[in-house]
């Protein structure tokens, strides 16, 4: 994971940042979670005019990656195998949990290689790739 840990406390430091990169919360979860964790700690209309969107979670990488936005809420899947910089993972109760989903449309329903994927994404070799990526599984 990151080279070192951070904490909240990094978005309350006198809010020592220009820049903090969070998705379009109009059009994606992670941005709505962004917001909802910068609500829960007291600071989001302390810096609304400091904020960048990206349309999705791919720019909003983006702009930290090529630190155009000293800070980021980015998925957590996008760095955890990084082994330069440092991360917050946010903790689970900060935020509503994202539900991700896969679903096979009607049209593709009898075609063998969407079911085969389906199949895959089922089993325990797509399970183990997605909890290396920090996701969980509803019960």
């Amino acid at each position: 994971m990151c080279a070192s840990p951070l904490s909240a406390t990094v978005l309350r430091q006198k809010y020592a940042f220009s820049k903090i990169a969070i998705a379009n919360e109009k059009t994606a979860p992670y941005g709505v979670a962004a917001v909802e964790v910068m609500e829960k700690y007291g600071i989001y209309n302390k810096i609304t005019h400091k904020i960048v969107r990206g349309d999705n979670i791919a720019p909003t990488y983006q702009f930290v990656f090529t630190e155009n936005a000293q800070l980021g809420f980015v998925a957590l899947s996008q760095v955890i195998h990084e082994t330069e910089g440092s991360c917050w993972v946010v903790p689970q109760e900060d935020y509503r949990p994202i539900r991700q989903q896969a679903v096979l449309l009607n049209k593709s329903a009898g075609e063998p290689a969407a079911l085969a994927f389906v199949a895959f994404l089922k089993g325990k070799t797509a399970h183990d790739i997605i909890l290396s990526y920090g996701y969980g599984f509803d019960n």
